[in-house]
């Protein structure tokens, strides 16, 4: 099968969805592999290197969308909706429940979209989804401490404080990768870290794992309501599977935030869990609110490329086998994980949460 690895053209999205060693593989299967000059510059892979790899090097766009089988980072943009066609099986990060216009284009041109934030293993697990989710969880916290500088519009507080004085409070809503990737860097850097969850042993496995430091708090309304009002940083990092997220932060409790706390939600590509996020990008990432910072970029991994391309790469590279070596029907029917990825298939939607999100009638493949 020919595969193509087109460029990014998200703003500020620097990475690309292979690199040179997992081209190296599907070359040696016996595939073609057309990557679209420079698509993996930002992450410090030259044209030099995928042709090392066995790569044919294409001159643009439209080349390397040719391909059968597409191979993306994010999900395609309004100037890409030209190359989606009914042969394209098309496998990215989508996040359609929060994409409605994408959602009908998509449906239009009968496109096999399948989307890595759905592929689910048996125990729940979804391993697409987890090495940016890890990435994000990270940078976050890193992000927070950033703008919370004066300079930066912040508060002006240290996030680990020092003798003394004490430590910036981090709330983080939601325990799942994202959640404990921040709590684990936020308490390495020392600040006081409250996470609430509705699951109580995933909360009993956090504190497990980052010990007697990390606070933990069911997540009812009243405990979210009293967590947000004491954050000097608050991270979103709610997850319902493939489906919009649920607004848990309302106005109000941001309104209850100190002037210059920090609001950082990861939900954002799937409509943000707080009320007040709105999609933003690397160029323009901030803005306030009641007097609160907020950051809603919705490819926060693409500011670290270089460790981003490599972790997602790695992660896709034996669906992107299967699916080039079968085909879509006998890949899917092989695959229950890589099955609970599909999307659209031939003009229809078949993910639950996705026709639930625009009422859409739902036709699940087979």
């Amino acid at each position: 099968m020919q595969i193509g690895i087109p460029k990014e053209i998200k703003d500020n999205e620097y990475r690309v969805s292979m690199a040179p060693g997992g081209v190296r593989q599907l070359c040696e299967a016996g595939h073609r592999v057309v990557v679209e000059t420079q698509a993996g510059a930002g992450s410090g892979f030259s044209d030099a290197d995928y042709r090392a790899a066995g790569a044919d090097i294409v001159p643009d766009a439209a080349a390397a969308w040719s391909a059968g089988l597409v191979v993306k980072v994010k999900e395609p943009l309004p100037p890409e909706y030209a190359f989606l066609r009914p042969d394209l099986i098309l496998f990215t990060y989508l996040h359609l429940a929060a994409e409605r216009e994408l959602t009908l284009a998509m449906m239009k041109k009968g496109v096999t979209g399948i989307a890595y934030e759905t592929v689910e293993l048996p125990d729940g697990q979804l391993p697409l989804l987890k090495p940016m989710s890890e990435v994000a969880g990270r940078l976050a916290v890193q992000k927070g401490a950033h703008y919370l500088e004066k300079l930066n519009g912040g508060s002006g507080k240290l996030i680990g404080g020092v003798a003394g004085v004490e430590p910036a409070r981090v709330t983080i809503i939601g325990g799942g990768i994202v959640g404990a990737s921040a709590a684990r860097i936020a308490l390495g850097m020392g600040a006081e870290v409250t996470v609430l969850d509705r699951n109580i042993e995933r909360l009993r496995h956090l504190e497990e794992v980052l010990h007697e430091r990390l606070i933990t708090r069911s997540a009812d309304p009243l405990a979210v309501e009293e967590s947000v009002a004491e954050a000097d940083l608050l991270i979103g990092a709610v997850l319902v599977k493939g489906a919009r997220t649920p607004r848990v932060v309302t106005r109000a409790m941001v309104a209850r935030m100190a002037g210059g706390s920090v609001v950082i939600d990861v939900s954002v590509d799937q409509g943000g869990c707080v009320e007040t996020i709105r999609p933003t990008k690397h160029s323009d990432p901030v803005y306030f609110v009641e007097g609160v910072l907020h950051y809603g970029v919705t490819n926060m991994p693409g500011a670290v490329p270089r460790t981003s391309t490599i972790a997602l790469s790695n992660a896709t590279l034996p669906y992107v086998a299967r699916l080039a070596a079968d085909g879509v029907p006998a890949s899917l029917s092989k695959n229950a994980d890589l099955a609970k990825g599909l999307n659209t298939w031939r003009g229809t939607v078949t993910y639950g949460a996705v026709g639930e999100a625009f009422g859409i009638e739902v036709k699940p493949f087979g």
